[in-house]
């Protein structure tokens, strides 16, 4: 038997529709919010990733799914979304486009090799979002503000926000400085990645999960001690955009998140929730402003976060917001020959006018079809065979009410609809003319 590959798993139906609702919920949002939805390929030049998320980092050394194409051209699938969607807007050069900054935001499959766990897959799929083209503390609030709400229209509300500052280029290098000279002395007492990072990136040991609470860690000097003047402008002015809004957060000075491109504002957004466990962070981003300049671009400035949708349903495990039942309008009931009554034709007329209806294939008896309709949670039963055929009339059983009426066959849509709309839909389906 021929078993799905580790650290993949099915979304079978059931889930699915969870998947669904944060989606839809996740489009709302941004078209709230004014992005527009950009779509890039699965796998990449594995150039790219070496160049932007940086050759020491664990992803590239440890967790790309790298591979040799048929033209001896080496591919990855890509690990996150920012740099995919920092050469698409140098290809297409979105960044000439008239009207900026470039709103633009993404979902899909991610991928990297590394140990299955609870909220973390080696395909895992991220929501994410990037305002590409302007500078100001405005555009980080901005992103900071999206991922709040759109954590609010899920109802989650347990979060922490993190926030903290790299500086620009120059406080970021006279920073990497001062932290490698204090790590040197210390660096026996950490874990053996830590020993390599010290070397080849001394950020990355802030970053490390094995020794976030070691008091070398805790104790080491913050990137927001050390940035320029206008640096301390730019994340003041962050900070006071995040107060004006009335948003909760909290300024981590050891946070520096994982990839090399970012400088000037990071940010997490945490989840309290005990379902969680020890994964508890469902969203980070920051501000890359070289990064397109570094993939052969114009000096553009640009600002993103990413959302693991995995821990998202994990952060909403205990919560009834993604609770449904799965329902249809109508079942159609057949009595005789569903093939020469006209009883498909009318079953296609009401899809077609948006009505969901489902019925028998499987030859099923009277009673039989009855209960499959219920397993469906049909509101009505369409009762109908060649007696009903003749007449031009077709019987409907409300299952709500237990009422029983016979319509005729062309009036059988409005029947449907004005009953839909007397019971108060709401649009939870959103197909037909009545929601």
């Amino acid at each position: 038997m021929i078993r799905r590959i580790k650290g993949t798993y099915d979304i079978l139906p059931e889930e699915a529709e969870k998947w669904q609702k944060i989606e839809d919920v996740m489009r709302k949002v941004a078209n709230i919010f004014n992005f527009k939805e950009i779509r890039t390929p699965i796998f990449e030049a594995s150039e790219l990733f070496h160049r932007s998320v940086g050759e020491s980092s664990d992803i590239v050394k440890k967790e790309t799914y790298d591979f040799q194409d048929r033209g001896n051209r080496s591919n990855t699938l890509r690990p996150e979304g920012t740099a995919p969607i920092a050469r698409a807007v140098i290809e297409n050069k979105l960044y000439a486009d008239p009207s900026q900054p470039q709103k633009l935001y993404y979902f899909g499959p991610m991928f990297r090799y590394e140990r299955p766990q609870k909220g973390r897959q080696r395909q895992f799929h991220q929501f994410g979002a990037e305002i590409i083209g302007s500078a100001s503390p405005l555009v980080d609030v901005e992103v900071i503000n999206f991922a709040i709400t759109y954590l609010k229209a899920l109802g989650i509300k347990d979060v922490v926000v993190k926030v903290n500052s790299l500086g620009d280029k120059e406080s970021k290098d006279n920073y990497t400085q001062v932290l490698k000279e204090y790590l040197s002395s210390k660096i026996d007492h950490l874990c053996q990645d830590c020993q390599r990072r010290q070397s080849e990136n001394p950020l990355r040991v802030l970053d490390c999960k094995v020794d976030q609470m070691n008091p070398v860690i805790i104790n080491a000097p913050k990137p927001i001690d050390y940035l320029s003047g206008s640096a301390r402008y730019h994340f003041d002015h962050v900070i006071q955009g995040l107060e004006a809004l009335d948003l909760d957060f909290e300024i981590d000075g050891n946070l520096v998140r994982g990839l090399d491109y970012y400088t000037h504002t990071v940010f997490e957004i945490q989840s309290q929730s005990d379902s969680m466990g020890s994964q508890s962070t469902i969203v980070g981003g920051g501000r890359y402003n070289h990064l397109i300049e570094e993939l052969d671009g114009p000096d553009t400035p640009a600002v993103g976060f990413a959302f693991g949708a995995e821990r998202l349903l994990l952060a909403l495990e205990n919560s009834n917001v993604l609770e449904s039942k799965s329902e249809i309008h109508a079942y159609f009931i057949s009595l005789d020959n569903i093939f020469t009554n006209g009883g498909l034709k009318i079953i296609n007329d009401l899809r077609m006018s948006g009505v969901l209806v489902d019925y028998d294939f499987l030859n099923r008896s009277l009673k039989a079809q009855f209960k499959q309709a219920d397993r469906l949670n049909a509101r009505f039963y369409l009762i109908y065979g060649d007696k009903e055929a003749k007449a031009g009339m077709i019987n409907i059983k409300d299952a709500q009410s237990g009422e029983q009426e016979s319509v005729k066959i062309e009036e059988i849509y409005q029947y449907i609809l004005k009953h839909l709309q007397g019971n108060g839909c709401s649009g939870g389906c959103g197909s037909c003319d009545g929601c």
